[in-house]
């Protein structure tokens, strides 16, 4: 009984603009997810993409939804939180309705990061508001409100998307675009800005910021090898989408639920269901388990249970294993990431640990551009010259053991990234946790080799698409181009920021 009436006065204590902000984190959540719960599918099954051409444009577009919150959170300071929702979600809107009004590849990926721009900017406002709305007693309430939010808007969404899509498939943007179009009245007639803070960053003082933190290589290290569980992650995007429409015989699942009374075709945006369902069933119990133990042991046990999912994955292609493997992977997921942030603040310098929170996403860059890069070139060279009829498929015919021996590199090449991922986050602890001169050393000089090794790479594909190719790649051409701006800037801030201090010591 007294649960019950703290739990009500708990509620009471949050003002309007906290359960409006996490309105609009449910409606703008499932905009993005049910959009992206069948993208990889409609720009390559209904408009004739290629899927490597489909993982470029995830990539950036993905990336860009990661990067553009460094910057729209001094914006947000600066001329006001609602000021900038109400341009967040104009963006928002017109991404989505544009996208789903065109057909050709350069206007949907023009329309795509107008739509990532608009989430970019959305997403600090209302972790910011969260932030603003709550005290020390009840914040941590608060983000779990919060990250409820995102799941449920991540669950609810696609199933909308399985009737809706059923009509017309552009009626999949349309209603993302209605979505967030419906959240400027709230914006405008509900939502308050919170009380600033007495000081906040300017703009300048950001990426002032974030050029510190990018000339950290041993913080840089830590992001790439935890990037190598987030190319997993996007998978879910791109390959595993793909893989349920090439080689998943789906039937015994819509019977069973048909035997339950419940129309139903299991398809893509089922996935990103199965994802977010997971961890609303269980992100609590997990962490309940996971709270008093240290960081690392809890992200490895959390990688190794993600890679299993992608083992499953290779081992059979029973529909309900690959829903297992799903669930498998979002239980991963939940136990892995939350730690991450608690070892951040563990080996970030300790009187820069709150600048180092800021930039702790960065693995979502890395892990979108070569996740969904990587996933599409392995799937068009490894499982699409040996993709059965969809006849085969549909009733169900045993593969050939060919196709099935093709399924499984791939898959395990996913699962043995995940391996690699823990492999170097116990190298990591050991041997650059500390955040010493030598470790900072030992860090810069691998730093260096990698971006090195990309700037390489880069500059091959580049003179390759260009001019060694019978006629110019256009798509190795873009992905030489991320190669060489990543590895070239990589040197130039290493060496700029990190031979002058190592000299000094």
């Amino acid at each position: 009984m007294r649960d019950n009436i703290r739990k009500k006065s708990l509620f009471k204590t949050f003002p309007r603009t906290f359960w409006v902000a996490n309105l609009m984190e449910l409606f703008e959540r499932g905009a993005y997810y049910g959009m992206n719960s069948v993208l990889a599918v409609y720009l390559v099954k209904v408009l004739n993409f290629e899927e490597q051409a489909v993982g470029i444009l995830q990539g950036f577009v993905y990336a860009l939804t990661y990067i553009l919150p460094i910057i729209g959170g001094a914006l947000a300071e600066r001329y006001g939180y609602r000021r900038m929702l109400l341009i967040a979600f104009s963006l928002l809107s017109m991404g989505y309705f544009a996208t789903g009004n065109f057909t050709s590849y350069g206007m949907i990926f023009v329309f795509l990061l107008v739509m990532a721009t608009g989430s970019g900017l959305f997403k600090p406002i209302i972790s910011g508001t969260i932030a603003r709305t709550t005290t020390k007693e009840t914040s941590g309430f608060g983000f779990g409100v919060y990250y409820w939010s995102i799941n449920l808007g991540a669950f609810l969404a696609p199933l909308f998307v399985s009737w809706v899509k059923g009509f017309d498939w552009r009626y999949v943007f349309f209603s993302s675009s209605a979505w967030c179009f419906l959240m400027l009245f709230p914006t405008i007639f509900l939502y308050k800005d919170p009380e600033k803070p007495g000081s906040t960053k300017p703009i300048r003082k950001v990426l002032t910021e974030a050029l510190l933190v990018l000339r950290d290589s041993r913080f840089m290290l830590l992001i790439a090898i935890y990037s190598c569980f987030w190319i997993l992650y996007f998978q879910n995007f791109g390959t595993v989408l793909w893989y349920l429409r090439d080689f998943i015989h789906r039937k015994p699942v819509d019977e069973f639920m048909a035997k339950l009374g419940i129309p139903f075709t299991f398809d893509a945006e089922h996935v990103t269901v199965i994802n977010a369902g997971t961890i609303i069933l269980l992100v609590v119990l997990i962490s309940r388990i996971v709270k008093n133990i240290k960081p690392l042991p809890v992200m490895a046990s959390g990688i190794l249970i993600g890679s299993g999912g992608f083992l499953i994955l290779a081992l059979t292609q029973n529909p309900w294993y690959f829903i297992l493997g799903i669930a498998v992977f979002s239980i991963g997921e939940m136990t892995a990431h939350p730690k991450y942030y608690s070892y951040i603040g563990l080996v970030a310098p300790k009187d820069k640990v709150a600048v180092y929170m800021g930039y702790a996403f960065l693995y979502g860059v890395i892990g979108s551009l070569v996740g969904s890069n990587v996933g599409a070139v392995l799937y068009e060279r490894i499982l699409k010259p040996v993709r059965p009829s969809s006849e085969i498929v549909t009733l169900g015919i045993p593969l050939s053991d060919q196709i099935v021996s093709q399924i499984r590199l791939f898959w395990l090449i996913f699962a043995f990234l995940g391996v690699f991922c823990i492999l170097g986050m116990l190298f990591y602890n050991k041997y650059f946790s500390e955040d010493t001169p030598q470790t900072n050393r030992r860090a810069w000089r691998i730093m260096l080799g990698i971006y090195i090794i990309l700037l390489i790479v880069g500059c091959y594909f580049l003179i390759y698409s260009l001019f060694l190719a019978p006629q110019i790649q256009w798509k190795t051409f873009v992905q030489s181009l991320i190669m060489v701006f990543l590895g070239g800037g990589g040197v130039l801030i290493s060496i700029k920021g990190n031979l002058s201090s190592f000299e000094e010591q």
